[in-house]
């Protein structure tokens, strides 16, 4: 009895072995799985960008797509992200102040351009930030100044411009630039201001003029990996993968400076 109570000691043994070692062996060749909240400008060249780092990471890349200022508050009220892309200072300057990023992996990555649009087959003869006063203008489509980095751009030429007061009755305000970039192509504005990457995206829209320069801060998109991570190392790591040449290269084909 002693000899069969053995062997199924040893069996069972065996059997936990296995078990655990499979187990392992599952847990090992999972993918680990990034959240990246990033500015809504960047949607098309960070899904391109992210599938071409999947080919050669064991990394899948969940993108959160969305204005800077919601993005914001997200990863301030704790949501699950790992690196945050914005497309502006502001953003990542507060939650730097609150602690919830590692500021030694901030990195500004890139720049763009500030353009003033019209729908592709407009007839208003728009040639100019000025003529956005005039009567050539009903509607006109910014970002939201108080969470769109767009927006706040935005408000800040027209200020210089002197004419933040004129064009106030005309404003309608999106939730992102992307809402912007989707109202003038479908004609519901005259006009709207959106980065020039985004512009660039759609053959609905017509590029009028840039901001006079010198007319806002400057753009900027800082990235840096958020405190609260699980996944610091990979996240630092496609940090870093986007400030390499491959990268470069694909962000530069949608029209952005690389810093």
């Amino acid at each position: 009895m002693a000899i069969v109570f053995a062997g199924c000691s040893d069996s069972n043994s065996s059997e936990s072995l296995k078990e655990e070692t499979t187990a392992a062996q599952t847990s090992s060749s999972e993918k680990i799985e990034l959240t990246v909240s990033a500015a809504a400008s960047l949607t098309d060249v960070l899904k391109e960008i992210g599938a071409e780092y999947e080919k050669t990471a064991d990394v899948k890349i969940n993108f959160n797509f969305g204005a800077s200022g919601s993005l914001q508050a997200q990863i301030e009220e704790g949501a699950p992200v790992d690196l945050f892309v914005s497309a502006t200072q502001k953003q990542m300057k507060a939650l730097e102040n609150k602690g919830l990023i590692i500021s030694e992996t901030k990195k500004n990555l890139l720049s763009n351009e500030i353009v003033l649009i019209t729908p592709a087959k407009s007839q208003k003869e728009i040639s100019s930030f000025e003529d956005c006063a005039s009567e050539k203008v009903g509607k006109m489509a910014f970002g939201d100044p108080k969470t769109t980095p767009i927006g706040q751009y935005a408000e800040e030429v027209f200020t210089k411009l002197g004419l933040a007061d004129e064009i106030s009755s005309k404003l309608v305000y999106g939730s992102d630039v992307r809402q912007v970039l989707s109202w003038v192509e479908s004609g519901e504005v005259d006009c709207g201001l959106v980065f020039r990457t985004d512009a660039l995206t759609s053959d609905k829209v017509k590029i009028i003029c840039p901001a006079p320069e010198g007319y806002h801060e400057e753009i900027s998109y800082p990235a840096a990996v958020i405190k609260s991570s699980k996944n610091q190392e990979a996240a630092k790591d496609f940090l870093a993968y986007l400030s390499g040449d491959e990268a470069k290269t694909i962000f530069e084909k949608y029209g952005f400076i690389v810093l």
